[in-house]
């Protein structure tokens, strides 16, 4: 489905619940917040689905647009959602339901709903749901500050590999609506906890580094955590702190999970396809951005990874 499509399909339907995916980032929640505002900005009944997960830095984009207890939708949207393996708790009852349209922008997207509006060019989501509402004429002051957090924090401020000249337009769009984006660029790229300085501090010293130093692998246990006082609301994007070091041209973080097994967040600058590495754990993602899960322990989980690699490096 394109984006006229799309935002045609948006503008035929009514009574709409927005899905987005567990372990929730600012593209996922901005994309939901943007279009729940801009649908009811063409006079539709919209809600976010409850149970998102958000950290703090994310609950304010949510406030009023959490659907009530008992609501039925009549339409139901995910956004950003590649994988049936992403719905949260609260989100797979509705993919047993049927999901009636995805909108997304991995190229390891699974077709899972009965319409799909993907395009894997954009560098988040963000983008395609700003087209979609451009359509609408819902890019307004509601939605510009929701879709600029989704843009910006999936190119890590324009920094990562993915950000392209179409994203550094939608921006700009954004701005000209009158978006002040200093105070939302130094809440999510320009501040940091003093727990979350303390996990930092932890895996420089814990780290490990391959090839001469071209990887970098980060095991964060649940120990580590503790011993740094911090929680999840200090781990905010933590997967692109190892990318930093220069020299590091794939980098690794492996959180150990509270219920068991491993989750892997792999980056790259080099040519290595992430999305190929993570694929052979189960996983998937963008060619620079992949994540993957598995029911092992750190260690064996880092062995796996390693291997990936590996066979992908041998796989040309």
């Amino acid at each position: 489905m394109t984006i006229k499509e799309a935002a045609a399909w948006l503008d035929s339907h009514d009574r709409y619940l927005i899905l987005t995916h567990k372990r929730p980032d600012g593209d996922t929640i901005g994309c939901a917040a943007a279009l729940c505002r801009g649908l009811r900005g063409l006079g539709k009944t919209a809600h976010i689905c409850p149970g998102t997960g958000e950290t703090h830095l994310f609950t304010p984009y949510l406030e009023g647009l959490i659907a009530p207890e008992g609501f039925q939708p009549e339409t139901v949207v995910s956004v950003d959602i590649a994988a049936r393996g992403l719905f949260t708790d609260t989100g797979k009852p509705w993919l047993e339901r049927g999901i009636d349209l995805a909108i997304d922008h991995h190229p390891s997207q699974e077709f899972f709903a009965k319409e799909t509006c993907l395009d894997a060019s954009r560098a988040a989501c963000g983008e395609i749901i700003y087209e979609i509402l451009q359509e609408l004429g819902q890019v307004n002051a509601e939605t510009a500050l929701p879709l600029y957090v989704a843009v910006s924090t999936d190119t890590g401020c324009f920094q990562y590999g993915n950000t392209t000249a179409h994203t550094h337009r939608v921006a700009a769009a954004l701005m000209d609506s009158g978006l002040d984006v200093f105070p939302l660029n130094k809440r999510h790229f320009r501040t940091k906890t003093w727990a979350r300085l303390q996990v930092e501090r932890l895996i420089v010293e814990r780290m490990h580094r391959y090839e001469d130093g071209k990887i970098a692998v980060a095991p964060v246990s649940l120990s580590l955590l503790d011993e740094a006082g911090a929680t999840e609301e200090d781990m905010e994007d933590i997967a692109a702190f190892l990318g930093q070091i220069e020299g590091v041209e794939t980098s690794i973080t492996i959180r150990e999970l509270a219920d068991g097994g491993c989750k892997l967040s792999v980056r790259t600058s080099g040519g290595l396809n992430a999305t190929r590495v993570c694929a052979i754990l189960g996983g998937g993602g963008h060619a620079a951005a992949a994540g993957c899960t598995v029911d092992v322990g750190l260690k064996e989980a880092e062995e796996q990874i390693l291997a990936a690699i590996r066979q992908v490096e041998r796989d040309g």
